[in-house]
C-alpha cells in the first residue's frame, strides 16, 4: 500500500487488537457449519455466524473463508451457513443464536449476475455451488438473507456485506427490472453495509459489539454505510453538509458571446470571470486598436497619455471549505435521481468522485423521511497487514460436507496466488474499482512464495504447475503513484487513460522477479499467469513482456482490447487499437525468440453504451481480417453502480460534466439489436448471416456480402442453418462434458453418439478461431495433409 494514507487516519492494523477471550481454542480444521462441530470444538456458541450465498470453500479467493478465518484470528468463534433454505428462518438457527451479529452476504457474485444471463435469461448452472447445480440462493440473496436473519432473532445486528451490498449502498439502476432502485440497506433493513475489502471494518466493529457498545452507537467506522437514526444524527451534528451541485455542477447553459470584451482584459472583468469567460474566448485572434490599454512595462511614446485604470474588486463571495473529514456532501434524493435521468448521471458521477480514501467525504442521500449515510472508503490494507490475511490457515479446500462434488469456482482457482487487490484501470463497464478500490495493495514476496510451497506441498492432484499469480489484473503488483501526496489528492477515475499518467510508478521488475524466484521453488514445473493483462502497461516493459512470454504463457495468452473503434473505446475508457498493436508485436517477436508457437485471445464486447452498428460492423472486418473467430461473446451487462451502466440508463456520459444538453450516448437497447451486435462479433456462424445480410443492406454495405475472402459473409445459406442464434456454450459442450453433469443425464453407448476423434490440423480451441499449436506428425500424416491447413498452422 501507498504511505499516502498513513497521515489521513492511523487505523489500528488488523494485528495490534487485543485478542477476543475465545482465542484460547485451536484455529478449527474447517469453520463449523453444524452442530456437531462445534460440539467437537469445544463451542457452546458461536460469535459471529456468516450466512453466504456460496459454497464455502477454505480458501482466500472466497468471501466466507477470508472473513472468517481473520475474525478466527482475532479470538472470535465463527460459524458459517452457506447457501441455507431461504423459504423459512429455521435454516438461519442451525448454529444457534450468534453471541454478537450475522454477517450476510450473497457470496463472490452479485446474486442476480450469478442466475440471469446478459440477455436475462436464467442460467443452468452455479459455478459456486457444489455440483454446478443452479439455483441455490434466492434472487436479491444480500435482501433475502438479512431479512430471515432479523425473523430468527430480532435482537441480534445484522452485519451486511459483500460485493451485492457494495454496489448497491445508494439509489442504483436495477438492469433486471428496469428501474431505479432504493440502497440496499432501505429493503435488508440491515444494521450496518460494510462496503468494499471487509477485513478491517469488519474487525473494528466487532471488538466494539465485543466490549459492550451498541451497534446503533457504531456510526464512525471507514467503509461502512447505515440509515441514519437520532443517535447517528446526534454523532455526525459537527458535520457541515455540501449540496452536490456545489461540488460538480450539474451543468450550464453556454453564454452569449459579449461582442464588445477585450480579450486581454478578461482578468479585471467580474462579469467576464464569472463566466468563465477564459476558455469561452481561447483561439480568438486580437484585433489591433487605436487606443489600446497600457501595460506595466509597455515602451510608450513621449507624447502618450497614460489614463490609470484600477481593477474591480470581485463581488463573488469566497468562503473557506469545511475540512473533508468533517464534510459531508448531500446527493440527490432517491425519489430524484429516480425519475430525473441527469439526475442520476450527477449522483453517479459524485460518488465515483469520491472514491480515493486519501479525500474521499462522506455522502448522505435522502430515502423518504430517512437518510442513507455512507461513510469514506475504508484505509486500504499495508504490506504487513495483507501478509497477515493470506498467511491464515486455510485448508485451501471445500468443507468436507460435500464429499466429492465439484466446485467449479473452486477447481478454477484451486493452483493459483492471489497477489494483489485494487485496480486503477478505471474500466467504465467494471466494478473492481467501486468494490475494492484503485488503491493497489499487494503482498510481499515472501508471503506469495509460502502460498506456492503451501499448495506444492498439500494441494490434492498438484502437478507442479501454478495457474495463475495475479490479482485483479496481472500486472499492477507494487504499481502507484511517485508521490504519495499527488496520489492522496488525486481525484481521476483510471491511472493509464486517455494516457498513462506521468506520476504513475510502472516499473515491472519486481514482478518479474517474483516470476523467477516463483518457478525456481523446487517442485514447481511451472507458472502460468492467468489473469488479464493490461497490455497497455506491459509495453511500456519490454524485459517483462520477454519473460512473460517466455516462460508463463502456456500457449494462449488472455488480453482485452474490447474494440477497436473510437466511439466505444472512449466511453469504456479503454486504450486505443493501435496500443494493442504493439504488444502483439512484441508478443509475436519473444515467441519467435524463444521457439514457441503462442497466441493472443483478445476480447470483446459487443453492446456496450456508446457502441453504433457500423462501430460493430467494423470490429467485424478487423476480426476477420486478423483471423479471429470468436465463439463465446460477452455483452455488455449493466452491473449496479458502474459506469457504464449509469450510460445505458441515463444515455448520459458521466465521464464529463452532466447537463440537459450534454452529449448523448448511443445505447444498444432491444433483443434484435444485442442479437446484431453479437451477430457481428460471430460473423462466422452461418446461423448469423441473415441476419447480418439485412443489417448490412441497410447500412448501405451491400459490398461486404460476397463469397470471395475479401466479403464479411456469403451470399448463400447452408443446409440445415435455420438463422436462429444458438448459444456457443452449449453448442460446444459434448455428450460427456459439463452438459450432461448440468442434466444428470446418462451418456448412451451408441456409436453415434460419441464425438468424433478431430483430425490433426482442426480447429480444436472452443473460444477462439485460431490455428491449433504445430503438432509432430508422421511423414505419412505430413505428406497427406492438404496445403491450405499447412499454410494456416504457420
Amino acid at each position: 500500500m501507498s504511505t499516502a494514507y498513513k497521515d489521513i487516519d492511523t487505523p489500528t492494523r488488523l494485528f495490534d487488537y487485543n485478542k477476543h477471550w475465545a482465542s484460547c481454542f485451536e484455529p478449527a480444521p474447517f469453520l463449523p457449519m453444524s452442530r456437531l462441530e462445534m460440539d467437537a470444538l469445544g463451542w457452546d456458541a458461536c460469535d459471529f455466524i456468516i450466512i453466504c450465498g456460496d459454497a464455502y470453500v477454505d480458501h482466500p479467493s472466497f468471501c466466507s473463508g477470508i472473513i472468517g478465518r481473520t475474525l478466527e484470528a482475532q479470538g472470535f468463534r465463527v460459524g458459517i451457513i452457506a447457501q441455507p433454505d431461504w423459504t423459512s428462518a429455521e435454516a438461519f438457527k442451525a448454529l444457534g443464536k450468534p453471541v454478537y451479529a450475522y454477517g450476510v452476504t450473497a457470496g463472490n457474485m452479485d446474486s442476480m449476475i450469478n442466475r440471469y444471463t446478459a440477455d436475462r435469461k436464467i442460467r443452468s448452472d452455479d459455478a459456486y455451488s457444489p455440483g454446478n447445480v443452479p439455483n441455490k440462493r434466492p434472487d436479491r440473496a444480500a435482501i433475502v438473507y438479512s431479512q430471515r436473519c432479523r425473523e430468527a432473532y430480532p435482537d441480534v445486528p445484522v452485519l451486511l456485506g459483500g460485493i451485492e451490498g457494495s454496489l448497491r449502498r445508494i439509489a442504483h439502476y436495477d438492469y433486471w427490472s428496469d428501474k431505479v432502485r432504493r440502497s440496499i440497506l432501505m429493503d435488508a433493513k440491515a444494521d450496518l453495509l460494510m462496503y468494499g475489502n471487509g477485513e478491517r471494518s469488519i474487525v473494528e466493529v466487532l471488538h466494539r459489539l465485543a466490549k459492550g457498545e451498541n451497534i446503533k452507537d457504531i456510526t464512525d467506522v471507514r467503509g461502512t454505510a447505515f440509515i441514519l437514526n437520532k443517535n447517528g444524527k446526534q454523532a455526525k451534528k459537527d458535520f457541515i453538509e455540501i449540496a452536490s451541485n456545489d461540488v460538480d455542477s450539474i451543468g450550464r447553459v453556454d453564454p452569449i458571446i459579449n461582442p464588445y470584451v477585450m480579450t486581454e482584459d478578461l482578468e479585471g472583468c467580474d462579469i467576464e470571470q464569472k463566466k468563465d469567460s477564459v476558455s469561452q474566448y481561447q483561439g480568438f485572434v486580437k484585433e489591433p486598436v487605436a487606443n489600446p490599454i497600457i501595460r506595466e512595462g509597455t515602451q510608450l511614446d513621449a507624447d502618450t497619455q497614460i489614463v490609470q485604470l484600477k481593477v474591480a474588486p470581485s463581488k463573488a463571495i469566497k468562503h473557506k471549505l469545511p475540512p473533508r473529514e468533517l464534510s459531508v456532501i448531500r446527493l440527490p434524493d432517491f425519489e430524484q435521481v429516480a425519475n430525473d435521468p441527469v439526475l442520476y448521471a450527477h449522483a453517479n458521477r459524485i460518488l465515483h468522485l469520491e472514491t480515493n480514501p486519501g479525500n474521499a467525504r462522506a455522502l448522505v442521500q435522502r430515502h423518504g423521511d430517512r437518510d442513507v449515510w455512507i461513510n469514506p472508503p475504508p484505509i486500504p490494507l499495508t504490506t504487513e497487514e495483507m501478509d497477515y490475511v493470506f498467511d491464515l490457515p486455510y485448508a485451501r479446500l471445500p468443507h468436507p460436507a460435500y464429499g466429492d462434488a465439484r466446485i467449479p469456482a473452486f477447481d478454477m482457482i484451486k493452483f493459483s496466488v492471489n497477489i494483489m487487490r485494487g485496480c486503477f484501470g478505471g474500466c467504465t463497464f467494471c466494478s473492481i474499482t467501486e468494490h475494492e478500490g484503485r488503491i493497489i495493495q499487494n503482498r510481499s514476496e515472501e508471503s506469495i512464495l509460502r502460498e506456492v510451497e503451501k499448495i506444492r506441498d498439500t494441494a490434492p492432484q498438484f502437478t507442479g504447475v501454478i495457474s495463475d499469480l495475479g490479482g485483479p489484473t496481472a500486472n499492477m503488483y507494487r504499481l502507484a503513484c511517485k508521490d504519495p501526496q499527488i496520489e492522496k489528492n488525486c481525484r481521476k477515475p483510471s491511472c493509464v487513460y486517455p494516457g498513462v499518467c506521468d506520476n504513475l510508478h510502472t516499473d515491472h521488475a519486481p514482478l518479474t522477479q517474483l516470476y523467477r524466484k516463483a518457478r525456481a521453488i523446487k517442485g514447481i514445473k511451472k507458472i502460468l499467469i492467468g489473469s488479464g493483462l493490461r497490455y497497455d502497461l506491459a509495453v511500456l516493459n519490454p524485459e517483462y513482456v520477454r519473460e512473460l512470454v517466455t516462460h508463463h504463457v502456456g500457449g494462449y495468452l488472455k488480453i482485452a482490447p474490447e474494440h477497436t473503434e473510437e466511439n466505444a473505446l472512449s466511453k469504456m475508457m479503454k486504450p486505443g487499437i493501435g496500443t494493442y498493436d504493439r504488444f502483439k508485436q512484441m508478443f509475436d517477436r519473444f515467441s519467435k525468440e524463444a521457439g514457441k508457437e503462442q497466441y493472443l485471445i483478445p476480447y470483446f464486447i459487443a453492446a456496450h453504451p456508446g457502441t453504433t452498428d457500423y462501430d460493430m460492423m467494423n470490429l467485424a472486418i478487423w476480426l476477420k481480417k486478423n483471423g479471429f473467430r470468436a465463439d463465446q461473446v460477452q455483452t455488455f451487462y449493466p452491473s449496479p453502480m458502474a459506469t457504464a451502466t449509469t450510460m445505458y440508463h441515463t444515455l448520459k456520459n458521466p465521464l464529463r460534466k452532466v447537463s440537459r444538453h450534454s452529449e448523448t450516448v448511443d445505447i444498444v437497447k432491444g433483443e434484435k439489436r444485442r442479437r446484431l451486435h453479437k451477430a457481428f462479433l460471430r460473423y462466422h456462424d452461418p446461423n448469423n448471416w441473415p441476419l447480418l445480410r439485412e443489417a448490412l443492406k441497410s447500412m448501405g454495405r451491400s459490398d461486404l456480402i460476397g463469397n470471395s475472402k475479401q466479403h464479411l459473409i456469403p451470399t448463400y445459406q447452408p443446409q440445415g442453418t435455420e438463422g436462429e442464434y444458438n448459444s456457443a456454450r452449449k453448442k460446444n459442450s459434448s455428450v460427456a462434458g459439463d452438459s450432461q453433469k448440468r442434466s444428470g443425464s446418462q451418456p448412451r453407448s451408441t456409436a453415434s453418439s460419441q464425438p468424433k476423434r478431430p483430425q490433426k490440423g482442426q480447429i480444436l480451441t472452443q473460444h477462439t478461431g485460431l490455428p491449433p499449436r504445430e503438432q509432430k506428425d508422421s511423414p505419412q500424416d505430413s505428406k497427406n495433409r492438404p496445403a491450405r491447413t499447412k499454410q494456416r498452422a504457420r
